[in-house]
């Protein structure tokens, strides 16, 4: 299903734009919506997402399933909207440094490399878990009312997934 729709992407049929939003719709509105709480931005939002998926066909590859794709696309123009909009209500300090040194890239990466490793090793549940709150934004009350579980129960199991992460990574993360 996901070929047919990539490759009615890359023709530049007018009808794959209507496909997405039968297919990934209900997705998109989901993230988006978690993460932009304005209706109105949230709309702009979910059409931005259309136009980027629909221009993005000669990077899609039908062999590979386009559903991790559509969430990721979604939830990182829902994050740049909201840091555009944080940048236009909050004038930027002038005392901070214009951008990372080479050594602070460095660390950011190997950071980011031993992150991915400590959650390889965790339970696929658990990773879910930490990706719902953390990179899609979605609040403990949601999680905990769509897992049947009370709020508590839910940051409770979020507190313990990040110590673990913590002691797999040697203490060095702070989140």
């Amino acid at each position: 299903m996901d070929e047919e729709l990539i490759e009615r992407i890359k023709r530049g049929e007018p009808e794959a734009a209507e496909g997405l939003r039968q297919r990934f719709g209900a997705l998109i509105r989901y993230i988006v919506d978690a993460i932009l709480p304005d209706p109105r931005d949230a709309e702009e939002c979910v059409n931005d997402v259309y136009l980027k998926l629909l221009s993005a066909g000669r990077t899609l590859d039908p062999a590979r399933p386009l559903k991790p794709f559509v969430a990721a696309v979604a939830r990182n123009a829902a994050v740049s909207r909201t840091r555009r909009k944080r940048s236009e209500e909050t004038e930027l300090d002038e005392s901070l440094p214009g951008g990372a040194t080479p050594e602070e890239e460095l660390l950011r990466r190997e950071r980011a490399e031993s992150l991915k490793k400590a959650l390889n090793t965790l339970s696929a549940s658990d990773r879910r878990l930490l990706y719902r709150k953390y990179y899609y934004c979605q609040s403990t009350a949601q999680i905990a009312a769509e897992l049947g579980a009370t709020e508590r129960a839910v940051e409770g199991k979020l507190y313990r997934l990040k110590r673990r992460l913590r002691e797999l990574m040697g203490g060095e993360w702070d989140g």
